[in-house]
């Protein structure tokens, strides 16, 4: 039953990535690239109707992950208390930044909450991609010095960063050169994602230029990936353990390069939905092959002497994850519902919206 909830968590997780990254990246589009009020006004009307919804993923993740396995919640929302309430942070200013900039007519004013809006999306995408990187690293579980454990086996906590700025110190930080690595991929692939969308559901003067963009952009992407895929062996000694043990697997890695490779070619696609397919597909792969690579751990440990936190260890009871299933398949049916109908509703090109207009 574990493996059940653990499958809809990653599955929320990914939709969520998919989702509100592309609200994430539309934000960087819209701090760098968005000159013209008219510019802006495009970005905001494709991502409008959608943004608060898509949050949404993240919250039922949280809620899955309370319920099914309580353990690593509290051990997770304890350990990374500091980074955790940054997020929640640059989530209120995002989303003010959209809801407030529209409110007074004044330069000033609209420049403050672009600036709110942009700058938050771009450390939500950092933050994220970090955090995916202290999961792929792991945690001093217990907080262990000098090979004893001061703490209970579940619970640690972890600083900003480290004096060594090391992902293989006794004394981990949120931030080290190896989870700055993959912030910086996700700030990237995410921003190329947001163009992607821009370019799906606006007519803009913006699309020429943002197709040159994640054309470049891919180039970058392509060399971050690559290197981060060479030095996983630093922190990892076997990282394609469960490939070669499962050799189903590697479907994933090549959904990841499909989606890759493909965005090359964003330039001549003849339909717009294309280019925003295919960064789908590489960060549905990409966050998929992650996860596969460390399964079945969730959190692992960086000592010895305390074992990392699996799907079978920090689970509820199997009553209580029973009991959940048929609760979770009618919320699965009316999310579904909802998600048809927004998106039908606000199908095609989104430049007449005036999202945010008072």
């Amino acid at each position: 039953m574990e493996y059940f909830w653990y499958i809809i968590l990653v599955a929320m997780l990914a939709v969520y990535v998919v989702l509100d990254g592309y609200d994430f990246g539309a934000g960087i589009i819209h701090l760098f690239f968005a000159k013209t009020e008219k510019d802006k006004k495009a970005i905001t009307n494709a991502i409008g109707p959608f943004w608060d919804a898509n949050e949404v993923w993240l919250i039922a993740a949280g809620g899955v992950l309370f319920f099914a396995f309580p353990t690593l919640y509290a051990s997770s929302f304890s350990g990374f208390y500091l980074p955790l309430m940054m997020v929640l942070w640059l989530l209120i200013f995002r989303a003010i930044g959209l809801e407030l900039r529209g409110q007074i007519h004044h330069p000033m004013w609209e420049a403050i909450w672009d600036k709110a809006f942009g700058i938050a999306s771009l450390l939500l995408a950092l933050f994220f991609g970090a955090a995916l990187g202290n999961v792929v690293r792991g945690v001093n579980l217990g907080m262990v010095e000098n090979g004893v454990a001061t703490q209970e086996a579940h619970y640690f906590f972890l600083p900003l960063w480290n004096e060594s700025f090391s992902p293989q110190a006794e004394h981990l930080g949120i931030i080290d050169w190896f989870t700055l690595m993959l912030g910086v991929i996700a700030v990237v692939a995410l921003t190329i994602h947001g163009a992607n969308w821009i370019i799906f559901k606006t007519n803009s003067e913006l699309n020429t230029k943002l197709k040159d963009v994640v054309f470049k952009l891919n180039f970058v992407l392509f060399a971050l990936v690559i290197a981060s895929l060479l030095i996983w062996h630093i922190i990892e000694p076997q990282p394609f353990h469960n490939f070669i043990q499962y050799p189903f697997l590697w479907v994933l890695p090549a959904i990841t390069f499909t989606g890759l490779f493909g965005l090359f070619k964003v330039k001549s696609f003849k339909k717009d939905g294309y280019g925003f397919l295919f960064s789908t597909l590489f960060l549905l792969g990409g966050l998929s092959s992650t996860v596969a690579s460390i399964f079945p751990k969730l959190l692992p440990s960086t000592n010895e002497i305390n074992p990392s936190l699996t799907v079978e260890n920090v689970a509820a009871h199997e009553y209580g994850l029973s009991m959940g299933m048929a609760w979770f398949f009618v919320a699965l049916v009316l999310v579904l519902i909802y998600m048809v109908v927004q998106y039908r509703v606000f199908k095609g090109k989104m430049d007449d919206v005036g999202y945010g207009e008072h």
